[in-house]
């Protein structure tokens, strides 16, 4: 598998830690658990494959719905792990950022979040996206509250607005939008993950629980990717060059 056939952004909807779990007769919190060493792995892999940018979902605006004590446990889950984490990141070049409403956040991780990303801010390799409280309605809600100010103002006419007004007030709009999407556990949904951003993306399902989710697994999504043929809504004699070429 060649560079230019690799996607610049890879976004992963990690799902499946509580059925892995319950299949091993385990408390939910270790499927958590688990999950974190998976995305461990497969942001080494995807560091050590020059690929641009990883998103991974890690909590929804959606799981505030679940029991308080497992909310409890994944903060105190995200918090240690950046804690653990931050000096693998920082030694290997690679840029933390977090998308989604900080406000709901006990201050402590919140402080920690602040810490991480201006630590890693220069970092010029990868670039890791961690989406926390996210979620694809609000992403694009919040974009067209500011664009609603500016109209409000007088910056702007409504009827001037495009599309591309919109995707520039969308977390990291500075950054290509993901090219190929991976769900894991056998779900066949979005679960309102960068509805906008993922407009043309490759989505790969498959099966494999996230806790399970390893560089061979990593290896079959991207060769599915590398076999698509992109057009973009053009025809194959007229599609764009392939990435890298």
């Amino acid at each position: 598998m060649t560079e230019s056939t690799l996607p610049r952004h890879i976004a992963i909807v990690m799902d499946g830690n509580g059925r892995w779990a319950r299949q091993r007769f385990l408390p939910r919190m270790a499927g958590h658990q688990s999950g974190v060493e998976a995305a461990r792995r497969i942001v080494k892999c995807c560091a050590k494959k020059n690929i641009k940018v990883l998103s991974l979902f890690a909590f929804s605006r959606e799981n505030w719905r679940r029991p308080d004590q497992e909310v409890g446990y994944l903060m105190q889950l995200f918090l240690k792990s950046l804690e653990r984490e931050v000096g693998m990141l920082h030694e290997n070049n690679i840029q933390l950022r977090f998308i989604g409403d900080r406000q709901n956040f006990n201050p402590k991780l919140c402080d920690k979040i602040f810490e991480v990303e201006n630590l890693t801010r220069a970092n010029s390799g990868m670039i890791l996206i961690m989406a926390m409280d996210y979620g694809g309605q609000w992403d694009i809600c919040q974009a067209t509250r500011q664009l609603a100010v500016q109209v409000e103002r007088g910056e702007l006419s409504s009827a001037a607005i495009t599309p591309d007004h919109i995707t520039s007030k969308l977390s990291f709009a500075d950054l290509p939008d993901p090219d190929l999407f991976i769900r894991t556990s056998g779900e066949l949904r979005l679960s309102n993950f960068m509805l906008w951003q993922l407009a043309y993306a490759e989505l790969y399902f498959t099966n494999t629980l996230w806790p399970d989710f390893d560089e061979q697994a990593l290896e079959a999504a991207l060769s599915h990717f590398a076999g698509r043929e992109r057009r973009f809504g053009q025809s194959s004699s007229d599609k764009p060059p392939l990435l890298g070429e």
